[in-house]
């Protein structure tokens, strides 16, 4: 068990509203830093709505290209918020209390972005609305096929965001009342009305609790769908080989909440050195955090192993044709051997020391690590599969990515970061309530029915 320094109210209060209360000088900077990406994506899609999807590196067949891989990317990080949220929550693990709320806004901000993908690649973006119900696309005279997945997408998707915004927003009320007591001016005005008369009675907490709790049950299901529904836009593709595999739907959820976890682990590496948090995100989370990590990645990378060779089982030539370009191929041979080191062969290895998972500068690197290798996974499954996408060789085409593509790919990392930078300097990134609870539960434990005072507690 790890020592853990004695912190009252008042020091869980100034420690974790300092950020919004006390803002430092390289805090703007960095904010400018990251709006200049944004701005600059933005000007990039400009451009591609006045020229026309051809500025894309996107080739027949290849109709598409990093956007749908940064798509896929983004849609697995927003799997970290239930994960760390309403799991854990579920389960009672003490750990989580620093974690829940930076993996929440992360699951807002990058399920948002990757709504904004399919924008981009249209090209024409005010004729997105009739791939949705109840559009219609007047031009070509049809309704969107409801079988589709493509058509669910933007359901599951918007129900997911709508749930954890709402998980946000009740688990923040009691952090905004701390505000409304602790700001003047106009601040305290927004604050009195965002905390809806919380008071923290009784009454108010039980209630809080209690929708805690059901919003936790409510939203698995979605969890579990978001990707499940990404993972039929291919899986439904029969012309297209890699893609047909009904173990597709496990396997995009497994992945992303692979990829998810390692974000928020490096997104808390970071709070805990921009904001010198040490006392609230120490180093037993990191520990805890790893080990889960370690069962995650283990159980990724079972499922990817069992569809690469439900792939290759059936011996069929253009499989196996897609198969050899994926492993020996150049330049895919290099990125599918990145990919498998900096996903899983370099990182769970590691993880397995105590030194390493205690170590947070080792587990940013190794997160990060982790999340660049994600984000190759999704190029090896797309970009080559729909490069022999026909079935007669000289149809087969190639991709190379446009700066325009490599602009909005980085404007979108720009536009996360900005946006839970951006909360952290108006809400407190760490819940109050979850911090001072935790110090309570540090020297007082149930028995039966009361609580009592404990010399130690067995981690």
């Amino acid at each position: 068990m790890q020592l853990r320094p004695a912190l009252t109210e008042r020091d869980i209060n100034r420690d974790l509203l300092r950020p919004v209360l006390a803002t430092p000088i390289w805090f703007y900077f960095l904010l400018g830093g990251l709006a200049i990406g944004v701005c600059t994506a933005i000007g990039g899609f400009a451009w591609a709505v006045n020229h026309g999807t051809g500025v894309y590196g996107i080739n027949r067949p290849v109709m598409w290209g990093f956007l749908l891989v940064n798509f896929v990317f983004w849609v697995g990080i927003s799997h970290a918020g239930v994960m760390l949220s309403a799991i854990l929550r579920l389960s009672n693990a003490e750990w989580r209390r620093p974690a829940t709320r930076a993996a929440e806004v992360l699951t807002i901000f990058a399920l948002g972005t990757a709504a904004l993908h399919p924008v981009f690649h249209t090209g024409r973006p005010w004729r997105i609305y009739w791939s949705m119900p109840p559009g219609y696309d007047f031009g070509r005279g049809i309704w969107p096929d409801v079988r589709s997945p493509f058509v669910w997408d933007p359901t599951a998707i918007s129900t997911y965001l709508t749930g954890t915004t709402l998980f946000v927003i009740l688990l923040l009320i009691p952090d905004l009342a701390v505000l409304r007591d602790r700001s003047s001016g106009l601040m305290q005005k927004v604050y009195g009305f965002l905390s809806m008369g919380w008071k923290g009675n009784t009454r108010q907490w039980k209630l809080q609790i209690i929708a805690g709790f059901l919003l936790s049950a409510l939203i698995l299901p979605v969890f579990v769908s978001v990707h499940s529904i990404v993972s039929w836009d291919f899986a439904v593709q029969i012309a297209v080989e890699g893609w047909h595999a009904t173990i597709f739907a496990p396997y995009f959820v497994i992945g992303a909440v692979h990829s998810g976890v390692a974000g928020v682990i490096s997104v808390l590496a970071l709070l805990r050195w921009m904001f010198r948090w040490e006392n609230y995100i120490r180093d037993d989370h990191f520990d805890a955090l790893a080990r889960l990590m370690i069962v995650v990645a283990t159980a990724w990378f079972y499922f990817l192993v069992i569809e690469f060779f439900l792939g290759i089982y059936p011996a069929e030539e253009p499989e196996i044709s897609l198969r050899t370009l994926q492993v020996f191929e150049w330049p895919f041979n290099a990125t599918f051997i990145v990919f498998l080191l900096m996903g899983y062969f370099v990182p769970v290895p590691l993880w397995l020391f105590r030194r390493v998972r205690q170590n947070v500068a080792l587990m940013f690197w190794t997160t990060l690590m982790v999340n660049i290798g994600m984000w190759l996974e999704r190029f090896i499954i797309i970009i080559p599969s729909l490069m022999r996408k026909q079935p007669l060789t000289f149809s087969w085409g190639s991709y190379n990515p446009s700066p325009i593509e490599l602009i909005l790919v980085a404007g979108s990392f720009c536009l996360v970061f900005l946006g839970v930078l951006t909360f952290s300097k108006f809400f407190p990134i760490i819940p109050l309530a979850d911090a001072k609870e935790g110090v309570a539960l540090e020297t007082h434990v149930r028995v039966g029915k009361v609580m009592v005072p404990a010399a130690y507690r067995e981690e």
